[in-house]
């Protein structure tokens, strides 16, 4: 008999990790559908996707970017568009949709990634600022309603592989004294201070090992997207921060590492292609082709490890002490990094300011009990604020500089 394939719903279906899901979903069409494609402005790309798999529903976010998608899609395809956050936390719960692969990038993809888990969705989990911003009440979504969430970030990925599992996907700590998150070190990692200081935002961008987009790059390349794994593993394990280290790995052939009381380490490795970890989750409990080519180790050659170096790199510092602070303090973190990193990119601060935006940040917002999300979103409004202020003031200081 037939099995019925599984319907996804695919957000931030237009980005890295939405392009590659959608890669690995066509190579299997016997065993997934997409249900609903989910954007926010590209919508000559969501219109190619929308041709190419016939989703029953395609939302974006824009307003605009809505209405220009639906004047362009054509009568023979059987598509609805939508629009906005509650239309797509509707679509989300809807029981059509068996899971759903959170990757919208930010904090715009927490209302929507909390309906999956509050519907009891398999969620699919590569919106890390959701655990960041709301871990609380994400894990608490997720126990209440029965939903599994599966970690698709490579190196939370490699983690979940290397611990035992449930048939419910919870994992064990059971005999787990450490778990080992492995860092490229970005493409910064040899950079002195002061080479870093005058780096571009294309120089942040150019990753060594992996293709991303543009906001992600530039936080690995400051380490705070390790930061921001470093308390995503916290919660996704129901970890103390003390049972979390980081180290540098330049290579990114070990996806992390698990550590155990006999002295045992397990390692997932594999070539860096997003894939590898989306087909794990798509396909769970099964192995699933995913399009990646498989590892030669002898071509890899060898694999080296370091501490990183927080002193260059204090992003990583910032990140472990919002975890420390609890409460908001993760959200602050995160909110002032977004900011800082949009302003990077716009070129209005430098490289080495991004820090500086957000330590800023963390000591004017107070941190609060996460106790809704209505808070965690008040936190998220006041951080950035207080990081918008904290960039014009830069700006200002530069212009004062070049007009005198």
């Amino acid at each position: 008999m037939a099995v019925q394939p599984r319907s996804i719903a695919v957000l931030g279906s237009t980005g890295s990790i939405g392009v590659n899901t959608l890669d690995v979903i066509a190579r299997h069409p016997d065993r997934f559908q997409v249900y609903a494609l989910a954007a926010n402005t590209s919508v000559d790309a969501m219109l190619a996707q929308c041709e190419a798999f016939q989703p029953r529903y395609a939302l974006m976010m824009d307003e605009a970017a809505a209405d220009l998608l639906r004047q362009r899609m054509p009568a023979s395809c059987p598509t609805e568009v939508l629009c906005g956050q509650q239309d797509l936390a509707r679509v989300v719960a809807a029981p059509e949709v068996d899971a759903v692969m959170a990757a919208i990038v930010g904090a715009a993809g927490l209302p929507s990634t909390l309906a999956a888990a509050h519907a009891g969705k398999t969620l699919l989990l590569a919106n890390k600022e959701s655990l960041v911003m709301g871990g609380h009440l994400l894990m608490q979504a997720v126990r209440e309603s029965g939903a599994r969430l599966l970690p698709i970030d490579s190196e939370h990925n490699a983690i979940f592989q290397c611990m035992p599992v449930a048939a419910d996907a919870t994992p064990s700590l059971r005999g787990v004294s450490k778990v080992l998150l492995t860092a490229s070190g970005g493409p910064f990692r040899d950079w002195d201070y002061e080479r870093m200081r005058e780096a571009t935002p294309d120089q942040a961008c150019a990753h060594p090992n992996w293709s991303m987009g543009r906001k992600i790059s530039v936080d690995s390349a400051s380490l705070m997207n390790k930061g921001l794994e470093f308390i995503e593993a916290c919660w996704i394990f129901d970890l103390l921060p003390e049972a979390v280290d980081v180290v540098v790995h330049p290579q990114s052939i070990i996806h992390s590492m698990v550590q155990y009381r006999d002295g045992s380490v397990l390692a997932q490795l594999g070539n860096p292609d997003m894939r590898t970890p989306i087909a794990y989750g798509l396909g769970w409990p099964d192995r699933i082709d995913a399009g990646v080519a498989p590892l030669d180790l002898i071509a890899t050659a060898r694999l080296d490890f370091e501490a990183p170096d927080e002193a260059r790199f204090p992003c990583l510092r910032l990140a472990r002490e919002a975890v420390a602070a609890g409460g908001t303090a993760m959200a602050i973190c995160n909110a002032a990094n977004e900011v800082a990193v949009d302003a990077f990119l716009s070129q209005e601060i430098r490289f080495t300011d991004i820090p500086r935006v957000i330590e800023h940040s963390l000591s004017m917002v107070a941190a609060v009990e996460p106790v809704s999300l209505a808070v965690v979103e008040t936190a998220d409004e006041q951080a950035r604020a207080v990081a918008q202020e904290s960039v014009a003031g830069m700006l200002a200081g530069v212009k004062s500089v070049s007009n005198a």
